[in-house]
């Protein structure tokens, strides 16, 4: 009888020590997906008015701006706290995809090719101005990024580009506020990177949602929500490499930036699960 105490005794302990092993790996399977390409190594769960997060740019240590595609207000968001903090009204009701800052300043492109410029946008009144691009709603503008070596914006459009073989990198000097005619950089819609993305129309191959530049290499990170997948392009515009993301982690990627360590941040508009910030590694 003490023989059999002892063994069930011994089971009994297994089978503790088995299910703690299990509970430890399914919390840490939350904290961090690894697919062999990337690791998610954190999310941020986004309050339900960020359900449309469209884009997001780094503002200073723990803290985000993010609009979204419905209302004209920059949302200032805390990592560490989890929260939104403060809200910047700058237009009214309007389909704005694209944030970039530059110092005190913040710029937000509306999907029609307009640029809201928001001087001092933390201060109590800050001054607001707009500049248009070339392109219209046609072409579906949501990529916008501040290039601080040239002090420029750059934009590209989603659907079609003044040529459906290309989508274009367009630079807006901020001196100027004009847009140069012809693109820095163009990706190729036939590019061999493409080739399990082709689509009978070129200019539906790839679909831009917004755009980083690494701070250390200048490496173009270019976003695509439709079919969720990063294209990374070198300083010089050619491609590197094309990752595709997982949906179950990336429902609709709209909006990324970069620290100025160079960790990378990616949004995603509410799918199935609630919209999010996640903190990503390419390896």
């Amino acid at each position: 009888m003490k023989k059999l105490k002892y063994i069930f005794g011994i089971i009994l302990l297994i089978l503790v020590i088995s299910l703690g092993f299990g509970f430890v790996w399914q919390d840490s399977k939350e904290k961090k997906f690894t697919n062999g390409n990337y690791t998610v190594e954190a999310e941020w769960k986004l309050p339900e008015e960020l359900n449309e997060i469209s884009g997001i740019a780094w503002l200073s240590e723990n803290e985000i701006a993010a609009v979204q595609d419905e209302e004209g207000v920059i949302f200032i968001y805390d990592l560490t706290q989890k929260k939104i903090i403060n809200k910047i009204d700058f237009a009214g009701a309007g389909d704005y995809e694209g944030i970039a800052l530059r110092d005190k300043d913040a710029y937000v492109l509306r999907s029609d090719g307009l640029i809201y410029e928001v001087l001092n946008f933390r201060e109590a009144t800050p001054k607001i101005h707009t500049f248009q691009t070339d392109f219209s709603e046609d072409n579906n503008i949501e990529t916008l990024a501040f290039d601080k070596k040239n002090n420029s914006l750059i934009v590209v459009p989603k659907d079609r580009d003044k040529v459906d073989a290309y989508k274009g990198l367009y630079s807006i000097s901020l001196d100027s506020k004009v847009m140069q005619s012809e693109p820095d950089i163009t990706i190729k819609m036939n590019d061999g990177a493409f080739k399990d993305l082709q689509k009978k129309k070129a200019y539906k191959t790839f679909n831009p949602s917004d755009l980083a530049i690494h701070p250390k290499t200048g490496d173009y990170y270019v976003l695509e929500g439709k079919n969720p997948s990063l294209l990374i392009l070198d300083k010089g515009g050619a491609i590197k490499k094309l990752h595709e993301l997982d949906e179950a982690k990336f429902a609709q990627p709209e909006g990324i930036t970069f620290s100025p360590d160079g960790i990378l941040y990616i949004s995603n508009e509410a799918g199935d699960a609630e919209a999010n910030i996640l903190r990503v590694r390419f390896h």
